[in-house]
This record gives structure tokens, C-alpha cells and sequence, in this order.
């Protein structure tokens, strides 16, 4: 039998050097800029242009033009619907209504000119303030709590049960330090910004993160009940070798399909299909690699006593 649970230190070790790598990217970026993070004009606010060609206009050219006026960051999305036919919409830093007008013109210039009356150019608050931001950690939070209390009922067959959840919790927290420390590189190295799509993409690892963990929590509840003579840890290490192939068949399906729109998708969402694809590879790794050898390791230590 292949020995994972074995081999736990090794893997956190791993966990622990990646997590260090990205709190030392933050504190670099909070040293840089105040902040662990770029802010994008969704959190920070800034200028809002909307704009309507006469043909069709490509996100790429639309953003080589925003480079001449230094705006290397924009928030580019094509307008759907009735009679936006060719239509834009642009969230750039704050300019001022000169350069606004400049950047209109360029626009219309350099690309395909603009249906007139349809211009529209205005400098607007953040969409995503303070407010959402707390209510994304409430939700966070109160996912991890209700986890808890889920698991403590679904598992008070098993001892401890507690024990199940506090690991489950774990690797969700791992998870979110992993996408966080890839935001605050892919920052320094390639200005990427948190906008609203990241905060999406936040709450959808943690939930993902705790779905994939109780999957292997489950296999190993039922082999307690039927293979109760059996060491934790030989027990433990069976129940990850059942679960594998379905966890990693289900996450590869859907890597394949992020790493597509990577390479071949707009930009404007290549940052958040990356985040997603970083967060569901940490997912499926702190669920095998961590959760469970994390309980192993606290059984161990510290063996529950049976009810």
C-alpha cells in the first residue's frame, strides 16, 4: 500500500514553506505600497468610460490605446444587449476631464470611430467597499462555523468528532494563504490587482476547499465502523487511496478546462480563472495532504477516547 499519511511532515513542510513564501510577498508588497495587495479601481475607484464603436473592437486594442495614457490596469468588459452592439465599458485609476476627454478621442482615433451621443465618461466611487469586503469574511466565517457544527453531527458516531472539523477548517485557511500569497506575487511581478471577481473567486475556494475535505472525512468515518481493529493511521492512509482517483478524476476534468480559458480566454478574465485554478489545486492538495494528515497526526498524539 502506498504510504501517504507516513509521509506528512514532508508535506508540511511544503504547505508551511508556500504559505511563508506568500506572507513575505505581502509584507514586501505592504513595504512597496501599504498595502498587501494591488487595489483595483473596483475597490479603490476611479474613472468610468463607456464607449460604442461603429465596428468591432477587441479588448487587446482597446487596452494598447490605455497604455499610451499609462492606465496599464484597466477593468475592460464588452456590454451586452440591446442596441450595444460594439459597446465597452471601462473602469481605469481616477483622470482628470481633460485627460478623459484625450483618452475618448485616442479611442476613436486609433481603433474604429465612436457613435456619437454614446460616449459617456465619468469619475465614480469604489463598486466594492468596506462594506462588501466585511460581509465576504462574515461569509467565510460563518461557513467555517456552520462546517463545525455539521461535521460534529454528522460524525458523533466517531470519537472526537470536533477533531474532523477543526482539520476541515484548516485546510480552508491553508487554501485561502495560498491564493492570497499568489495574488501578492503575481502583484509584484505582474500587477495583477484584487478586484470584485477576486472576491468571488475567494468565496468559491472556501466552499470548495471544505466540500473536497469531508468527501475523504467520510470514507473515513465508514472504515472506522467496519475496520475498528485497524491502526488510525494504516486506516487513514487506506481511506485516501479509495478516495484518490475520484477526487483527482473530478479536479483534473475541470482543470483542463481553466488552463483552456488561460490561454485562450479574454484577459479581462484570465486573472480570475487563474486564481480559481491555484485555489482548486491547493483545494484538492490540502484535502489529501493536509486535513487528513493533520487529523492522523492529532489522533496520534493525542488518541480520542472511544465512547
Amino acid at each position: 500500500m502506498f504510504q501517504i499519511i507516513q509521509r506528512r511532515y514532508y508535506y508540511f513542510a511544503l504547505s508551511g514553506s508556500l504559505i511563508l513564501a506568500g506572507i513575505l510577498a505581502m509584507l514586501i508588497s505592504w513595504g512597496i505600497a501599504g498595502q498587501p495587495f494591488g487595489i483595483s479601481v473596483d475597490f479603490a475607484g476611479g474613472a468610468r468610460f463607456e464607449v460604442q464603436f461603429t465596428e468591432p473592437a477587441s479588448e487587446d486594442e482597446i487596452r494598447a490605446v490605455l497604455r499610451d495614457f499609462d492606465l496599464n490596469n484597466p477593468a475592460v468588459i464588452e456590454l451586452r444587449g440591446e442596441e450595444l452592439t460594439n459597446a465597452w465599458q471601462i473602469r481605469t485609476e481616477t483622470v482628470t476631464p481633460e485627460e478623459g476627454q484625450a483618452i475618448t478621442r485616442a479611442l476613436g482615433d486609433q481603433i474604429h470611430p465612436l457613435i456619437p451621443d454614446t460616449t459617456q465618461f465619468e469619475n465614480v466611487s469604489p463598486s466594492i467597499g468596506e462594506e462588501v469586503t466585511r460581509a465576504a469574511w462574515i461569509a467565510i466565517v460563518v461557513a467555517a462555523i456552520i462546517i463545525l457544527l455539521y461535521i460534529a453531527v454528522a460524525f458523533r458516531q466517531v470519537p472526537s468528532p470536533m477533531r474532523y472539523g477543526a482539520c476541515a477548517v484548516s485546510a480552508m485557511v491553508h487554501d485561502l494563504f495560498i491564493i492570497f500569497g499568489f495574488m501578492a506575487i503575481m502583484g509584484l511581478i505582474a500587477g495583477w490587482e484584487v478586484d470584485a471577481l477576486f472576491v468571488t473567486a475567494v468565496l468559491t475556494i472556501a466552499g470548495f476547499s471544505l466540500q473536497d475535505t469531508i468527501v475523504v472525512f467520510d470514507r473515513i468515518r465508514e472504515n472506522i465502523a467496519i475496520r475498528f481493529d485497524e491502526p488510525y493511521e494504516l486506516l487513514v492512509n487506506r481511506s485516501i487511496l479509495e478516495t484518490i482517483h475520484r477526487s483527482l478524476a473530478t479536479q483534473l476534468a475541470a482543470m483542463f478546462v481553466m488552463v483552456a480559458l488561460i490561454l485562450f480566454g479574454g484577459s479581462s478574465i484570465r486573472q480570475f480563472i487563474s486564481v480559481l485554478f491555484v485555489g482548486m489545486l491547493s483545494g484538492t492538495y490540502s484535502s489529501i495532504f493536509h486535513a487528513v494528515p493533520l487529523l492522523a497526526e492529532w489522533e496520534i498524539r493525542s488518541p480520542a477516547e472511544i465512547i
